[in-house]
């Protein structure tokens, strides 16, 4: 079985992509569509208060699928109910470029050094702001190890470790925004979103308390995607460009 990393994964650029009109969108916007910043912040970072995603390093594979659900109605924005006509407005390419770029922007998605996780949400400061939130550890254990009592799949046998992200299918959730992964986890629960893969995570969903949901993201929102063990992301340890033959 041969194995192939892909260009995103391996941290070079994707082909066919214009970074520099993905970075124009993103920044300026294009004809009636507005710049990505106005909602996602200007580093692709997220907005707690909006209820907007973290962006920046994501998989360039899961933001290219994102917008072409927008645009063609497979997914609808239920949270700034932008996001549709976001997508429509632009081309088949620019949706290749913006995708494109996004991931470019802080690829490690920690941008840290060893333990530090740097692009989650302020637990602290949402909790004094009024906001809702779960306990860390019992949201490690259900990232981690799931629930067997409750057939509750670990977060981490499709994410990778602590929601690092799994190339080309699943997206990075660790250092997601804590009010994002909230919603996005209810609407999976209810329903109302309805584009993921072989429905896993609608049926995993529908397993979980309000409770865990607050925990889960608690814990994902601050968890480094590396160990104290081995402290290089897996796209580290594999040259690029290689097959590995893995029999």
């Amino acid at each position: 079985m041969s194995v192939v990393a892909s260009a995103a994964f391996a941290g070079e650029k994707v082909g066919g992509a214009d970074y520099d009109n993905g970075k124009s969108i993103f920044e300026n916007g294009k004809g009636d569509v507005p710049a990505c910043t106005s909602c996602h912040g200007a580093d692709g970072m997220g907005n707690d208060a909006l209820g907007t995603p973290r962006l920046a390093g994501q998989i360039y594979q899961f933001l290219h699928k994102q917008l072409d659900d927008y645009a063609n109605d497979r997914r609808q924005d239920t949270t700034m109910f932008v996001m549709n006509a976001n997508a429509k407005g632009l081309s088949p390419q620019d949706r290749v470029d913006v995708a494109a770029y996004l991931n470019s922007l802080g690829r490690s998605f920690a941008g840290a050094q060893l333990q530090e996780a740097s692009g989650g949400s302020d637990i602290g400061a949402l909790k004094e702001g009024g906001t809702e939130v779960g306990a860390a550890h019992l949201g490690k254990v259900l990232v981690l190890y799931g629930d067997i009592k409750r057939t509750i799949p670990a977060c981490k046998s499709c994410h990778g470790y602590n929601g690092r992200g799994v190339d080309p299918i699943y997206p990075r959730i660790g250092e997601q925004k804590f009010n994002y992964l909230v919603s996005q986890l209810k609407k999976w629960r209810d329903g109302s979103r309805a584009n993921d893969f072989m429905g896993q995570m609608r049926a995993v969903a529908e397993k979980l308390t309000d409770e865990d949901i607050l925990n889960v993201a608690t814990y994902l929102t601050q968890a480094p995607p590396t160990t104290m063990g081995n402290t290089r992301m897996p796209v580290e340890h594999l040259p690029p460009n290689e097959a590995y033959d893995l029999e």
